[in-house]
């Protein structure tokens, strides 16, 4: 008797991270690089490539035959014809396992089809790809696909911080801004499988400010790890271009509608950079080190934090006005932040909820970057072809 088996894939635009999960385990996770530089066909190989070599270490380990531990290994070229089921007995399956594939992979996603919808540029001619039948071909196993951001969301209710919730909202936060919203287990897709695509709320606090999407004025354009490094050199350099200052939160009792909740001031007088202090350290050159420059006390970086970490509060606040979720669930390297981050996007998310949505818990993941291969693992769990 074989028991079903899946080998979980996340599709990252720097790294593709897969592991095989049985009985809701998981497993033997590997990463390797994304290829992305040299196109869409040489990512596939790397997936196929990397999914063999899962399927030969978790059978492998359960005992399987030698077949099954010779592990695909190096590059496949563009015409490679090696598969992941050829390393588990030629047909998908082995003594132990039925395999099948579950990705969850950067871009817009169409989880019917399996084709990408759209993508941007981190991977260069993702678009169009059809990954079901690409995939089934380089591997002779089932596949199944889905947005990452969507299978982490899949994942943290499967498993994760919303796993008793009905209906949750996860917001990714880092690099860029996403997000899934989850009812009764089942994902929301939309139109053209686009659901999700917070970071691309407009946000006063982001006017006149250029979104990675190419449109301006978007939360992400504000609250991104990247755009809050941008506020930051903004800020040190003197721009009148940073939309600083947040307002004071709205009095009690004030609309939850009041522009006065949201909007941000610009400041009476700029602090000069850092860098230019006798004594001072070097100005942070990523995210990263803002952290710790925030964590130190810095008051550049502690104020482009409460600008990004409220402008995204604020934002969250608007969606979940809509959706009414019974639980926010926060992911991606923001959420890694302390209280500098953390206690301005509260405040500015509780500030802008109505009455009826007040209280609704805002809550860090708990599962990290394994969400995403748990939930496209779970891809299995629904009926072939279910759109949500």
């Amino acid at each position: 008797m074989t028991l079903p088996a899946t080998v979980a894939v996340d599709v990252g635009g720097t790294k593709i991270r897969a592991g095989s999960v049985i009985d809701g385990e998981l497993a033997h996770v590997r990463s390797v690089p994304t290829p992305a530089a040299d196109g869409a066909q040489a990512v596939l190989n790397t997936i196929a490539e990397v999914a063999a070599a899962v399927i030969a270490e978790t059978s492998g380990s359960r005992g399987a035959g030698s077949a099954s531990r010779g592990a695909v290994s190096g590059s496949h070229g563009a015409g490679s014809t090696s598969s992941a089921a050829e390393s588990g007995g030629g047909d998908g399956s082995d003594s132990d396992f039925a395999w099948r594939i579950g990705i969850g992979a950067a871009g817009v996603i169409d989880p019917v089809t399996g084709t990408v919808v759209s993508a941007t540029e981190s991977l260069p001619g993702w678009a169009g790809t059809d990954l079901v039948a690409e995939l089934t071909a380089r591997t002779g196993l089932p596949v199944r696909v889905v947005n990452d951001v969507h299978a982490h969301a899949l994942g943290e209710a499967a498993a994760g911080a919303s796993r008793d919730s009905r209906s949750s909202l996860l917001v990714a936060a880092g690099t860029g801004i996403g997000g899934g919203f989850i009812t009764d287990g089942h994902l929301l897709t939309g139109r053209n499988s686009a659901a999700g695509h917070i970071g691309h709320v407009p946000s006063a606090a982001a006017a006149g400010l250029a979104c990675p999407c190419g449109g301006t004025g978007h939360v992400e354009a504000i609250a991104s790890g990247p755009a809050i490094l941008n506020t930051y050199q903004r800020l040190a350099c003197g721009s009148a271009e940073s939309n600083t200052e947040p307002a004071e939160p709205a009095a009690q009792g004030q609309s939850h509608n009041s522009a006065s909740a949201t909007a941000f001031r610009a400041p009476t007088s700029t602090p000069n950079s850092r860098s230019d202090r006798a004594g001072a350290a070097p100005a942070p050159t990523n995210t990263r080190e803002l952290a710790v420059a925030a964590s130190a006390g810095d008051a550049l970086a502690l104020r482009a934090f409460d600008i990004g970490a409220r402008a995204l509060g604020s934002a969250l606040g608007g969606i979940v006005n809509v959706l009414s979720p019974e639980l926010v669930v926060i992911g991606g390297g923001l959420a890694d932040m302390d209280e500098t981050w953390w206690g301005p996007l509260r405040e500015a998310f509780a500030a802008e909820l109505i009455p009826a949505a007040s209280g609704t818990p805002l809550v860090k993941a708990e599962l990290g970057q394994d969400a995403a291969l748990i939930g496209a693992a779970g891809l299995w769990n629904d009926e072939p072809g279910q759109k949500h």
